[in-house]
């Protein structure tokens, strides 16, 4: 069985052999770290987290799949002509109570899942002023969303989305993501025993750009969006990221909770579900339009 759990192999111990991918089969290599550190000023790699990672397993880290099922793009009609952006702005600053711990996928393509589960989490506390302060279980949405999506094999933040509307998920507590098998199918009750109680997305919308999407996170909270994913973003440690060598790997999903600007560069502060000993304890700032972070958002509103 295919448990849900985490497990990184990157050091393999066998009889008490040791056996370390080749520098040719890692990620991110130090001469790759090296060049990045040398090249560039505007963002910091490091060893710290991605060690001896070889690609193989990072690429379990990440989507791979397209971003459809699409969602009509949300009409700001006017009200972006006055609605006031400000330059810098920190969902967990407005809302501190609201955007829950960084989570950690293991080498469950989960992604997708992660991060529709984390932001519809937060709104669920934001648009109830805190009444309703859940954390949603993305477990059972990887298992149980095999008409849009293939479980640990990868999905869409589409698909995901399209699933918290029409079925919901109910609370992590009830299904944890590190104990379910996929092999054991959809759960008819939570671990315990009890029964399932489901915290669904009222409405769908996809935002596109960088205004579209900075008044979507100002005025409801965290989205869900997709970016391409390179290998130097394994290493990635601190600072604005923007592409610098390697190879593309396929797609990553990512929650944006807001966005900021330094020395004249405008970047966006995004989470991660890759645990918090990677970036900035699990956080990290891409550049604006960067690896096509803007061109893909989705959110929905809780259905309360």
């Amino acid at each position: 069985m295919k448990y849900l759990s985490f497990f990184a192999p990157f050091v393999l111990s066998l009889s008490g052999l040791v056996i370390q991918p080749k520098d040719s089969d890692l990620v991110s290599p130090q001469d790759m770290i090296d060049e990045i550190n040398s090249t560039q000023g505007s963002w910091v790699a490091s060893a710290d987290w991605v060690g001896h990672m070889a690609t193989t397993e990072a690429k379990r880290k990440v989507s791979s799949k397209p971003i459809s099922p699409k969602f009509p793009e949300y009409d700001w009609g006017v009200v972006l002509n006055y609605l006031s952006i400000p330059s810098s702005f920190d969902s967990r600053t407005q809302w501190p109570d609201c955007i829950h711990p960084i989570q950690n996928i293991g080498i469950c393509e989960g992604d997708w899942a992660y991060s529709a589960a984390g932001a519809l989490s937060d709104r669920f506390c934001i648009a109830s002023n805190k009444n309703i302060n859940v954390v949603l279980s993305p477990g059972y949405v990887i298992v149980c969303d095999i008409e849009y999506d293939n479980r640990c094999s990868g999905g869409t933040a589409g698909g995901a989305w399209n699933f918290l509307k029409q079925y919901g998920t109910p609370l992590a507590s009830c299904v944890p993501m590190h104990s379910w098998s996929v092999d054991d199918g959809c759960p008819n009750k939570c671990n315990s025993g009890e029964s399932l109680q489901f915290y669904k997305a009222a409405s769908v919308n996809s935002y596109s750009g960088p205004s579209s999407i900075q008044a979507a996170i100002l005025t409801n909270g965290p989205v869900e969006t997709t970016m391409h994913l390179y290998q130097d973003f394994s290493s990635y440690k601190g600072g604005i990221y923007k592409h610098t060598t390697g190879s593309l790997l396929g797609s990553v999903s990512v929650k944006l909770i807001g966005w900021g600007n330094q020395n004249g560069t405008n970047y966006w502060i995004g989470a991660n579900c890759w645990g918090t000993s990677w970036g900035m304890k699990g956080y990290f700032w891409i550049a604006f339009g960067e690896c096509g972070i803007d061109t893909h958002a989705v959110a929905g509103s809780p259905y309360i």
